[in-house]
């Protein structure tokens, strides 16, 4: 990997964004990279656009430098560099895409097995555990301070689900102990960020799991968020974390499938699985992307039409391993 300072040689108006529905992931590496560039570069000008960042996160360094963009707004700008973070494809820019495609150059960095490699220069490591980690190999050590190390720390295990899921390796583990020195508190961190759940949210996941259906012979589950649900309960996507990996966690599970509706018949898709299926080929089918275990999509349909066609890639790949007959 390039060291950023290698990147910026040269720069004067950096501009960095994240995918939509930012996650600790994305918002994690976005206010590292702004908080590492702003105290060590006094001399750049640099901005950081995100749509709505969970209340969650609002413990992170210059999380209130974050600026949304109004693709209709046309206050277009052009930056010198535009650094794209945990975006796989461009479209997932969202209202961000104009001022990466007028910026003079353009850099990727991500994790995701899926990245299409839509910059100039793109630095994705499939292997790592997150964007985060990707970005703490390309700085400088010594400049990663306490509140960088927050930020990178959030990200990390928010995309390994705290060091368990299976893109976590030694390297991960060995970065993390390294953030942890900077005196960080990390199990507030992992407390409040990632387990800690508002009363709504304890409601939404009982529900979904008491209305989870097993198929595939008890190896796939799928459960669902309907729009007069989400409208009764005034339910936003952030109330939905974590349901789909408390779906995975379900004994003899293979697959998992949580569906939010977002419009009348289309759904946000997420899946994880445990050891056999590949979500991401099944993701990108549909147009979404991800990890081996961990991917997502939106498809349109009834609820029942999106699981029956997800299912049938869910069990080629089964009965490919010999798990189905």
């Amino acid at each position: 990997m390039e060291k950023i300072e290698k990147i910026i040689a040269g720069k004067k108006k950096i501009g960095l964004a994240g995918h939509m529905k930012p996650d600790g992931d994305c918002v994690g590496a976005c206010t590292a990279l702004y908080t590492y560039l702003t105290q060590n570069y006094k001399q750049l000008s640099v901005k950081m656009y995100l749509e709505h960042v969970p209340e969650t996160f609002a413990y992170l360094k210059n999380v209130d430098k974050i600026e949304t963009y109004n693709a209709m707004s046309g206050q277009e700008e052009e930056f010198d560099l535009f650094i794209a973070l945990d975006s796989s494809d461009l479209e997932r820019l969202g209202n961000a895409i104009p001022l990466f495609q007028s910026a003079k150059e353009t850099v990727c960095i991500d994790h995701h097995i899926s990245n299409v490699k839509y910059a100039q220069y793109n630095y994705v490591e499939a292997t790592a555990s997150s964007t985060c980690e990707v970005l703490y190999e390309m700085l400088e050590e010594d400049k990663v301070d306490y509140n960088i190390a927050m930020s990178l720390y959030t990200g990390m295990i928010h995309d390994s689900g705290v060091f368990k899921y299976s893109n976590t390796s030694a390297r991960t583990m060995e970065i993390g102990g390294k953030l942890i020195e900077k005196g960080i508190p990390f199990t507030k961190i992992i407390d409040e960020s990632f387990y800690e759940r508002t009363y709504l949210q304890n409601q939404i996941l009982g529900r979904t799991l008491l209305e989870s259906v097993l198929f595939l012979g008890g190896k796939c589950i799928f459960s669902a968020v309907r729009k007069p649900e989400i409208e009764f309960y005034q339910i936003t996507n952030q109330d939905t974390h974590g349901i789909v990996e408390q779906l995975r966690n379900t004994r003899g599970v293979e697959c998992a499938i949580f569906l939010y509706e977002v419009e009348d018949l289309t759904f946000k898709v997420s899946m994880r699985s445990n050891d056999i299926v590949d979500v991401s080929k099944i993701a990108l089918y549909f147009g979404g992307g991800g990890h081996v275990k961990a991917a997502g999509c939106t498809m349109t349909g009834t609820m029942h039409d999106v699981v029956n066609n997800l299912a049938k890639h869910i069990e080629a790949q089964l009965k490919e391993a010999g798990v189905l007959a």
